[in-house]
């Protein structure tokens, strides 16, 4: 059965996103959010305006 991708209940800072990513793709969560704060930076905040994006489409 493939893995669905989920927000994380327990793996979770703020909304549980990078968690659920991390567990998707069977990664650590400090890497992909080591990767998110990175690439915010670079972007100019687009981002952060992605992770409350999917904060907001990601079911529980």
């Amino acid at each position: 059965m493939p893995a669905k991708l989920r927000k994380s209940r327990t793996d979770k800072m703020i909304a549980g996103v990078c968690g659920g990513i991390a567990n998707y793709f069977g990664m650590d969560s400090t890497i992909i959010r080591i990767i998110f704060v990175i690439l915010g930076f670079v972007s100019g905040g687009t981002m952060v305006l992605l992770y409350f994006i999917f904060a907001l489409i990601m079911p529980d």
